[in-house]
């Protein structure tokens, strides 16, 4: 099974902003889960709160954890992380919960930081956003919205310069797992 996951710092989108939009758009809207997933996206792209994960140190700890066990718990296919949020396609190894899995990341990652930060509190928000893939079109769509978030974000002009994604074109020189080769049209 293959998911995308997007997680979030804890201060980068209030729960009272989300609370609002959520009564804004369930006045009879059939489409508001995804309005409301797109005005979620458009706010963590636009850098609210600390952006901790915009330092280097931070950045390279929460990837090194991605990293650590790819192909043994779970095969990453794509990720990027961004200032305020993670972005990560993953297919999971039977046997391994998703649920696990992020809270794994997220609990060792906020450790690490808030230590690093000398603060304490909730890093990550409690919640998380995942969605099943459903098939090759759905997974290359993913794939591409992925790998163009830091684009989007004006953060860099290609993804391969961003140096915390799967795309980065320095990847192959640290001998890290990459995703699942070059995107190809389906």
């Amino acid at each position: 099974m293959v998911q995308a996951v997007t997680f979030r710092l804890a201060d980068s989108l209030p729960a009272k902003v989300i609370a609002d939009w959520r009564q804004e758009l369930a006045e009879g809207d059939p489409k508001a889960d995804a309005l409301l997933r797109l005005k979620i996206a458009k706010w963590e792209d636009a850098g609210h709160g600390s952006c901790l994960l915009g330092r280097s140190n931070h950045a390279a700890l929460v990837e090194e954890t991605l990293l650590l066990f790819d192909r043994d718990r779970y095969r990453l296919v794509e990720w990027c992380i961004m200032p305020n949020h993670v972005h990560v396609i993953v297919s999971q190894v039977e046997g391994k919960r998703l649920d696990r899995i992020v809270k794994s990341w997220k609990s060792y990652t906020a450790r690490k930081i808030n230590e690093t930060e000398d603060r304490s509190g909730a890093l990550w928000a409690r919640d998380y956003h995942d969605r099943y893939i459903r098939d090759e079109k759905h997974l290359w769509d993913a794939r591409v919205y992925v790998r163009n978030n830091p684009v989007k974000a004006g953060l860099c002009a290609t993804p391969e310069e961003w140096r915390f994604g799967s795309a980065w074109e320095g990847r192959e020189h640290l001998g890290t797992a990459g995703s699942q080769g070059p995107l190809e049209p389906v």
